[in-house]
């Protein structure tokens, strides 16, 4: 589901550099361009050491940085960085398929969509409640809106017996612009999370509620 709760659109990492594969010296297991080992060390492909990987970067990089950290001392945490690496690096991947092949071309960004997406199924909803909901600052969705509003897919509406609360909805033009997306977004979705089961996407999802649930106390 705006720039609002995952990475703001943009400044997306690049792949083959800290995010991706190591751009450095030093590394024992740089590839060029084809996937061919430039270095001395064996072959790794991904954390499992498993040639289905491909060689992907990405995951050569994890696997790299994985081994490194686990002879290190504590704080070093190798677990902790791969999960961490893997989640943020879905994140980025997901965020910029979706906006680049779905939301950019329709002329919004996925936080915009994603705001669009709350209105459709909250209906009508102050901009304070759509940024605790987000994950985004006030001036954040002040500034989604104003966009949105602009291009005639939302509206701002004044709250009845209360002079000053506004409530954000989403005009005709908008919400049949949410359905056509989502419908769209839906399907990509399933095409990235094919690889688990209807049980391990449930298991997934509740253990990733269980993280956010137990966030460190100063996030909000």
């Amino acid at each position: 589901m705006t720039r609002a709760g995952l990475p703001p659109g943009g400044g997306h990492p690049d792949r083959r550099g800290d995010a991706g594969r190591p751009s450095g010296g030093g590394h024992p297991d740089r590839r060029g361009d084809a996937g061919t080992p430039t270095g001395g060390h064996p072959d790794r492909r991904g954390d499992a050491g498993n040639p289905t990987d491909g060689g992907l970067p990405d995951l050569e990089y994890a696997a790299y940085a994985r081994e490194r950290l686990a002879a290190m001392p504590p704080p070093a945490d190798p677990e902790a960085f791969a999960l961490a690496y893997h989640l943020l690096q879905l994140a980025y991947l997901l965020v910029t398929d979706l906006e680049t092949g779905i939301h950019r071309p329709r002329g919004w960004t996925l936080p915009g969509f994603r705001l669009m997406f709350k209105l459709w199924l909250l209906g009508p909803t102050q901009p304070v409640r759509l940024a605790e909901l987000s994950a985004m600052s006030r001036s954040a969705v002040t500034n989604a809106v104003n966009t949105l509003e602009r291009d005639g897919l939302v509206e701002r509406r004044a709250v009845a017996g209360d002079g000053r609360a506004v409530v954000v909805a989403l005009t005709g033009k908008g919400e049949r612009a949410v359905r056509e997306a989502y419908a769209e977004q839906a399907r990509r979705e399933g095409q990235w999370f094919a690889p688990l089961g209807e049980g391990e996407r449930e298991q997934l999802t509740g253990l990733l509620t269980r993280i956010l649930r137990a966030r460190p106390a100063d996030v909000p």
